[in-house]
């Protein structure tokens, strides 16, 4: 179906590789196809326990000796499909369908984050008349569920140190870096109290909210449901006197929560009085947050009165709220390199209580190593203060931005002649394999870019197929200005 269009070997390998089922963890097929494109042409190859698969091919004629340049792009995809579509990612071929200039999946995530990726690499890699450096290319496993093939990745494989990483969706613009980041847990034991006769259970709602990826969202200002019920809490606290049951909130370390419970307990006959600030409450969230969450709502749940004999006692309780008020949530730092770009967040993204306690799970990012460190810092301190015990999970390192990277400038310049227009340079607060990757290969020069996707990660995702061709070209350009002189 897409062999007929141009450029021909590009469009086959996307062919290809749609035809093998690759969500994330199931990437032996596609592992395996690597290596067979490595042994059918002779070139030398690697693949590790992780299932990541290096593949180098020596430059052409007069660039045997040029700095290697290094491909890279991840295997997995994500697997999502609408209701009702037959598809079963574990064996099924994506079934794709040209739609106009734009190519789809029946029904499903297309792939193409990052198959584009793999497709580029491989034509580069097949073609026997592409002028070019020596390649080393690189695919990595497991990176939509946490950039975990790259972290296994072997650094000493590779010679190059121009690494152009082909995961980002959209044409025109070259990425410079992304954000660091972890989760960090603040966890509160299970300490509580006897209450007196008379008290009840009421529950408080925050929801309605529109919540977001705190990657790409975070700047966009919208209610964080966590830290308003910790507001809120703080003033029930205070005025009414509530005693706090549990807590539950979000879903996500790093998805900005959208809605919020909290169990309290009062007496029976403060009841209205605490309807009345409830309403207040809900009155002054509404006024802040009527341009970014106009459908927000905090209120009491009807109908829910039950009888109360404990809560958590009252330095558990004000710990949990103090921490939610405390915790430095949302943007903290813009860069002042990259106009509108996030440096620096926190996101107060799940509470939970169980019979364990409550714990508090917080997703932090930086562009910027020191200032990552500040935000751990900034979580430690809360939890010293507020009787925590602190975890930190899931740290990965930041690609920071490099003003003097003669690989972006080479880019750059060949985007200009080849097009004739200026690429913009942007970056991203989400995670990209670079950050890692720069690590593990010291004084790595990075540059990320790619064709036009739309709507990744979901049932409508597309790319654009002029912009996937033009893609090509450019690539093909940039590797010969590589390779001279």
């Amino acid at each position: 179906m897409l062999t007929a269009r141009e450029p021909k070997n590009v469009f086959r390998f996307f062919e290809e590789i749609s035809r093998i089922p690759r969500g994330s963890g199931n990437e032996k097929g596609v592992s395996d196809y690597l290596i067979a494109f490595a042994q059918s042409r002779g070139l030398w190859f690697h693949r590790d326990d992780a299932l990541n698969v290096v593949v180098k091919k020596p430059g052409t004629k007069g660039m045997e000796s040029a700095p290697p340049v290094i491909l890279q792009g991840h295997m997995d995809m994500v697997c999502e499909k609408n209701a009702g579509v037959a598809h079963d990612f574990e064996k099924d071929p994506l079934r794709l369908i040209v739609d106009g200039d734009f190519l789809r999946a029946d029904g499903t995530t297309l792939g193409a984050d990052n198959g584009a990726a793999l497709a580029l690499a491989l034509a580069a890699l097949d073609g026997d008349d592409l002028a070019h450096p020596p390649l080393e290319a690189l695919f990595t496993s497991g990176e939509e569920t946490g950039l975990l093939g790259a972290a296994k990745v072997d650094g000493a494989l590779f010679e190059g140190r121009l690494l152009i990483n082909l995961d980002s969706g959209e044409e025109g613009f070259f990425c410079a870096c992304c954000a660091g980041g972890a989760r960090v847990d603040l966890s509160y034991a299970p300490e509580y109290r006897d209450l007196p006769p008379g008290h009840v259970v009421k529950t408080l709602t925050v929801d309605g909210l529109k919540g977001g990826h705190s990657g790409m969202d975070i700047a966009k200002e919208r209610a964080n449901a966590n830290r308003l019920m910790g507001r809120a809490l703080g003033i029930l606290r205070a005025k009414q006197g509530v005693h706090l049951v549990a807590i539950n909130g979000g879903s996500k370390e790093n998805a900005i929560p959208r809605d919020a419970r909290a169990d309290v307990a009062l007496p029976a006959a403060k009841d209205r009085a605490l309807a009345d600030e409830v309403e207040r409450i809900g009155e002054t969230f509404r006024r802040e947050y009527a341009a970014s969450d106009a459908g927000l709502r905090f209120r009491l749940e009807e109908g829910r009165a039950e009888s109360a004999s404990r809560a958590f006692a009252p330095a558990t309780s004000a710990g949990v709220v103090a921490a939610l008020l405390l915790l430095p949530n949302g943007v903290q730092a813009m860069s002042a390199t990259l106009k509108g770009l996030p440096e620096t967040s926190l996101n107060i993204g799940v509470v939970t209580t169980t019979e364990n306690g409550v714990v508090i799970s917080s997703c932090l990012r930086s562009s910027v190593g020191s200032r990552k460190a500040m935000l751990l810092d900034q979580a430690n301190a809360v939890a010293e203060v507020t009787g925590a015990r602190v975890s930190v999970s899931g740290l990965y390192p930041e690609w920071e931005y490099n003003a003097d990277s003669a690989l972006r400038k080479k880019a750059m310049d060949v985007f200009a002649k080849t097009f004739g227009k200026e690429a913009q340079v942007h970056g991203t607060h989400g995670g990209l394999e670079c950050g890692i990757l720069g690590e593990k290969i010291p004084g790595a020069d990075i540059v990320s870019f790619g064709p036009d996707i739309h709507e990744m990660h979901s049932p409508n995702e597309k790319m654009s197929i002029p912009s996937f061709g033009r893609t090509w070209t450019f690539l093909t350009k940039l590797l010969a200005a590589l390779g001279g002189p």
